[in-house]
């Protein structure tokens, strides 16, 4: 099992659900009284400190700029801190939720996880759209003010494959192509990356900067950001 240093001499958890789906097994586990999300064994997410995901949210915000009848794709429902932080955000006037693992938005919509979205699925100004990421930014389609990604553990720590995409020049490509002219793209990150910002530069983005959030094993988790040129 792959586990993030931040993890690691932690007291066992207990397998709440495990569902085996076309991208491996996905799990939900209780640890005390905090939840984790595993895919193929290796930890992704877990309810204990959801900052850096609402950092996700409001620094894309903060860039986009003053006004309201914004739009947000937000890549990933997560254990949705990100998403219950976008809904309780009136300028928000569009927030399309992109998320591949129907076990995630069952956990959401009927499980233990509902309790951290808020009742955000509710919401009318929201959208789930259970499908993969990478294939929904590669179709045609509507344009954001903003994309906040939180895909796997980050571009330097995927737990699949398939999500390398994401963070190459094909995959940023699509991204820039899914934004409106001075749009902001927000990358959630397990740890920081030097590679990945110029990777962002590389792909024609503009003003391209991180912040961190320090937790309290290992390495700070970091936001990055960047701006499509108007």
């Amino acid at each position: 099992m792959s586990v993030l240093p931040s993890r690691q001499g932690l007291p066992d958890a207990e397998v709440i659900d495990r569902r085996d789906g076309p991208y491996g097994e996905v799990a939900l586990r209780r640890r005390g009284g905090h939840y984790e999300i595993i895919a193929n064994g290796c930890f992704l997410m877990d309810t204990a400190d959801g900052r850096s995901e609402r950092l996700l949210i409001q620094a894309a915000l903060d860039s986009v700029g003053a006004g309201g009848g914004l739009s947000v794709l937000i890549g990933g429902l997560g254990v949705g801190f990100s998403l219950a932080y976008a809904a309780a955000e009136p300028r928000w006037g569009r927030i399309a939720v992109v998320e591949r693992e129907g076990a995630i938005i069952d956990w959401h919509r009927s499980g233990p996880l509902g309790a951290f979205s808020a009742g955000a699925l509710d919401d009318p100004r929201v959208e789930v759209v259970h499908t993969d990421l990478v294939a929904h930014l590669g179709s045609s389609g509507e344009q954001y003010d903003a994309l906040c990604l939180d895909i796997d553990n980050g571009p330097d720590w995927t737990v699949g494959e398939e999500n390398d995409a994401l963070y190459g020049p094909a995959g940023l490509a699509n991204a820039a192509a899914r934004l409106r002219a001075g749009g902001v793209l927000a990358v959630w990150s397990a740890q920081p990356s030097a590679a990945f910002e110029q990777a962002l530069r590389d792909a024609g983005f503009i003003d391209v900067r991180s912040e961190e959030i320090a937790v309290e094993r290992g390495v700070p988790d970091v936001v990055h950001l960047a701006r499509r040129a108007a």
